[in-house]
């Protein structure tokens, strides 16, 4: 087998981007494995299989100095609060999720015969080293209603909730990026895969050398382009130059759509936000030591 991608496109856009996302510790997860958590269901953008084992390592109820698991049916139930779709408009549908994401969802629990409400959090905003990170490649999801299928590049998932959506193109290409921006706006639309919108908090359209970000619903005018703020030039190249794990490369080179590498980044919640809409989770730093 060619130690080669079968795509030059792949080679020049998505390869480095999976290069430096494996360096800042992101774990890819294979088309098999992406289709295992997610129950075989290409209309559903949740793994749900990683989401629930997060759900039930991160939340407890706390009662009179103990901590008590939630019974087994509020984890489904949790799940089930995300696929609630409402006929607001994408961009109310995506906030309305934000702040599910951020603050959680309550439900009741008898605990030595006292019923009250507690709260269940997705993602563990205190420890971010309990959350898990994984990236997918051409992740395939179904238009609404129909069997079709639109596959963005690469997709980020915190706890298994798809946050990041990444289209590339090769550098040199004309107007790469306005294609990448182009793709990301079609796929938003009605006839789209609008669901995979509704959880996603940022927008990214590669060139290689060339970024520009954005939110849902942003016009193709006001994607931003991307900087680097006090820019480390020895470690940029660490990023760029090496695979954080050997197994990485060998795995992405093992075909133009492969499995590929290794654990995780965390969310800056402090300075997550976008650049024309407060509040979203957007800045990604590495986990500290």
């Amino acid at each position: 087998m060619s130690d080669l991608p079968q795509s030059q496109e792949e080679h020049l856009s998505k390869v480095p981007a999976l290069q430096v996302l494996s360096n800042l510790g992101w774990r890819f997860l294979s088309a098999e494995n992406v289709d295992r958590q997610r129950r075989g269901r290409r209309g559903n953008v949740i793994l749900e299989g990683i989401l629930e084992d997060q759900l039930r390592r991160n939340n407890s109820v706390a009662y009179r100095g103990n901590k008590y698991p939630f019974t087994d049916s509020v984890y489904p139930a949790a799940i089930n609060a995300l696929k609630q779709p409402g006929n607001e408009g994408l961009v109310r549908e995506n906030e309305k999720l934000y702040d599910l994401l951020s603050l959680g969802k309550s439900f009741e629990q008898t605990v030595e015969g006292n019923t009250r409400s507690y709260s269940l959090h997705y993602i563990d905003w205190e420890r971010p080293e309990r959350n898990v990170f994984h990236v997918a490649e051409e992740f395939s999801v179904e238009r609404t209603a129909s069997t079709e299928t639109q596959r963005p590049d690469l997709v980020l998932f915190v706890n298994g909730l798809p946050l990041v959506v990444i289209e590339c193109k090769k550098p040199g290409r004309d107007r790469a990026l306005e294609i990448t921006i182009g793709q990301q706006l079609r796929n938003q639309h009605p006839d789209g895969i609008p669901e995979l919108f509704r959880f996603a908090q940022v927008l990214l359209a590669l060139a290689t050398n060339e970024a520009r970000y954005a939110t849902v619903a942003t016009k193709r005018e006001y994607w931003f382009e991307w900087r680097e703020e006090n820019e480390d030039a020895v470690a940029l190249h660490n990023l760029v130059d090496r695979w954080g794990y050997t197994e990485d490369r060998t795995e992405v080179f093992a075909g133009a759509r492969s499995p590929f590498g290794s654990s995780s980044m965390r969310l800056n919640r402090e300075n997550g936000k976008s650049p024309h809409k407060t509040g979203y989770f957007a800045t990604f730093a590495r986990r500290s030591a």
